[in-house]
């Protein structure tokens, strides 16, 4: 009974009035933020904010799988892709380095769990791979959310992402990486210190979890 109410409360597209009032929230703090219908308009949107020759590290998401991005950015050669490039390193010996490529590059392209209406954004992370580029890593963050993801406050938020995403996630997990997943580690970006270094591309569309 939990799943499904919680299913049918986090699944749901914000209304226009929502959507409003956590723009103006994001913006107050420093956020960037663009509204697009569909998934299609934000991919063309997001790969127009990319420079030519930049160092792009696109974060595991189903959001920018599902609009094509992932392919986009890890098969074209506009730009470098960091995930390309951690394909030709061994984990065991070159550890160090695909720590410093993913923690730094000049734009980090990804989706986050929840924003609430008074612009906090939530990310939730099993190893923590994406957050030190998102909170101050990379030069440029651009984060491509469905409006399903808009909630009233912190606590709807923080209910969100146990109720509803991580147990998506986990089955996600171990089918992708044969190993479960975890709530780890948790980040609160209450504002950016660097106005315009986060742009957020909401979507009206139902992508991802």
């Amino acid at each position: 009974m939990t799943t499904n109410l919680s299913q049918s409360e986090f699944t749901q597209l914000a209304s226009e009035m929502q959507i409003e009032k956590t723009v103006q929230a994001l913006q107050t703090h420093g956020i960037r933020v663009a509204v697009f219908d569909t998934g299609e308009e934000a991919k063309k949107y997001v790969l127009d904010q990319i420079p030519d020759g930049a160092e792009v590290y696109d974060s595991p998401s189903s959001t920018l799988e599902l609009i094509g991005l992932t392919e986009q950015i890890e098969h074209t050669n506009r730009f470098q892709s960091v995930r390309a490039r951690l394909s030709t390193l061994d984990y065991v010996t070159q550890r160090h380095e695909m720590r410093k490529l993913v923690a730094a590059p000049e734009v980090l392209v990804g989706s986050i769990q929840a924003i609430t209406e008074q612009g906090e954004v939530l990310v939730a992370s099993a190893s923590g791979s994406q957050l030190g580029s998102a909170v101050f890593g990379a030069g440029t963050v651009i984060w491509v959310v469905s409006t399903q993801k808009l909630v009233g406050a912190l606590e709807d938020g923080l209910r969100r992402i146990r109720e509803y995403c991580f147990p998506l996630e986990n089955i996600r997990a171990q089918q992708v990486y044969g190993q479960p997943s975890a709530i780890n580690k948790l980040l609160t970006i209450n504002a950016e210190h660097e106005p315009g270094r986060i742009t957020i591309v909401l979507v009206k569309q139902r992508l991802g979890f």
